[in-house]
């Protein structure tokens, strides 16, 4: 039920407690759960149509009536039932990590010798001296390129370059203008969910599944409903399921050397998605952030691949891997998608930095991009097997990923998640507890994850020692 329903049901009503209806609706509905951020004043009055001070009223309002509590510095909050707020501290750069999947970036910004939290690669690992050459080049033949535009859809040449290169591997085939360039593959996210949902719509997660992407979804007014992903893929009867009694929107996918289970859907079931999607009127978004990042086996084709009609809205991001601070990422659409994104990336920028795109190109052209991704391979497999062989012994559990930046780990026994991350970072080293990838929010989640490419192999070897005493000595 969107804002509009509850305005045109109750004229008579004073609009502050419309507002309250809605957000008390959404409440009981599971959509907002207890200790769970609300949207600020700002963003709930943008969203709703309404003046800030009908929001801060109502938000006044529901305060005082013991629904929802407050946060200095921080904001409004959901209360539980039982009337008792959240304990920890609002400023605690922890503690707040996995009540909100946009707090990640707090644990990420926790200084460490022994990094195991971001997905990023070791700066040490890209080709940074060739850059300098890059740039030199570029200049010459753009010498106006600081004082240019780029499109909103992006730079001509960038999306044809992208275009012959998915048509040459024999991915797919498709036009210049079914791309769409975006400043990384979060932007690419976002973008297409103010496109495409609306408030009250379902949409259709993985679980474990990527959590800035859940809370771009959940910021969308969406209803998340969810899919469990394993080492053999889907459960094809629980989709199929799913879109025809929950009727999703949009059902996000991330089927290649997941984030953050490392599993790969298998081709069998990617021909089937499309299928599903087209039967039920189902946007399948396809986020293929880690495509080329293979230890010697052969990836399968994407999702897109199979895509007959314009159900499948398909993500390309080259940011944590070749080039992490040009931010470059492409939407691959078919259909009449693209007015929409369109609209919507010109709303977020306007169009992404046109100087990044045409360094990108000049690399993504050379012949130097496919020795890097082959170097870089070797190098993050090597890292990979030495946090592998470290955990050999441990009890702990995990599938060995074909490919991508994490492991995810499953605890043999059940520890306070909260007091385990508080005492790892303690020995400087950090990790991503399982909670945060949960679009149900189990506090009970037995998982965590590691991510093996922003450490060289001496520190994966130290930080793990540390890491599994830590454990050992919680009982």
């Amino acid at each position: 039920m969107t804002f509009k329903t509850f305005f045109q049901a109750d004229a008579a009503t004073r609009l502050y407690e419309q507002v309250m209806d809605y957000i008390l609706v959404r409440i009981e509905r599971g959509e907002w759960k207890e200790h769970e951020r609300l949207p600020s004043v700002r963003r709930l009055s943008d969203e709703l149509g309404v003046h800030r001070l009908t929001v801060f009223r109502a938000y006044q309002e529901l305060k005082n009536k013991g629904k929802i509590y407050v946060k200095d510095k921080s904001g409004y909050y959901v209360l539980p039932a039982n009337g008792q707020k959240d304990r920890e501290p609002a400023d605690d750069p922890v503690y707040g990590s996995w009540l909100q999947a946009d707090d990640l970036a707090r644990i990420h910004a926790i200084q460490v010798e022994y990094q195991f939290s971001k997905a990023l690669i070791d700066p040490a690992l890209l080709p940074n001296r060739f850059w300098a050459e890059l740039m030199m080049n570029m200049f010459r033949e753009y010498p106006k390129l600081p004082g240019t535009y780029s499109t909103v859809q992006g730079d001509a040449e960038l999306r044809e370059a992208l275009a012959d290169h998915f048509s040459d591997t024999g991915l797919f085939h498709l036009a210049a203008d079914e791309l769409l360039i975006t400043s990384g593959g979060q932007q690419a996210i976002d973008v297409t969910a103010r496109t495409l949902i609306r408030p009250g719509d379902r949409v259709l997660v993985e679980r474990p599944a990527y959590g800035p992407a859940m809370e771009i979804f959940r910021r969308q007014g969406a209803r998340l409903l969810t899919a469990d992903i394993r080492p053999d893929g889907y459960d094809m009867e629980r989709i199929e399921q799913c879109m025809r009694t929950e009727k999703p929107r949009l059902f996000y996918i991330n089927p290649t050397f997941h984030n953050p289970t490392g599993f790969t859907v298998p081709a069998a079931q990617r021909k089937l998605l499309p299928e599903l999607a087209e039967r039920y009127d189902c946007v399948i978004l396809e986020d293929d952030s880690t495509y080329d990042i293979t230890f010697g086996h052969k990836t399968p084709p994407p999702v897109f691949t199979y895509a007959t009609t314009g159900h499948i809205i398909y993500i390309r991001s080259y940011s944590k891997y070749v080039a992490p601070g040009l931010r470059i990422a492409a939407i691959a659409c078919r259909g009449d998608h693209m007015p929409g994104l369109l609209a919507a990336k010109s709303l977020a920028d306007n169009g992404s930095p046109l100087l990044n795109q045409k360094l990108f190109l000049q690399y993504f052209r050379s012949p130097r991009m496919q020795q890097h991704l082959e170097k870089l391979c070797t190098a993050l497999q090597l890292r990979k097997e030495a946090m592998e062989y470290s955990l050999k012994g441990s009890g702990w559990t995990w599938h060995s990923p074909a490919g991508g930046l994490n492991l995810w780990v499953q605890l043999p026994r059940q520890v306070d998640m909260r007091r385990f991350l508080q005492a790892a970072l303690a020995q400087s080293v950090s990790f991503i507890p399982g909670h945060v990838f949960d679009p149900l929010a189990s506090a009970d989640n037995p998982h965590i994850r590691l991510s093996y490419p922003f450490a060289n192999e001496g520190q994966i070897r130290e930080g793990m020692q540390r890491l599994l005493a830590v454990y050992e000595s919680m009982n």
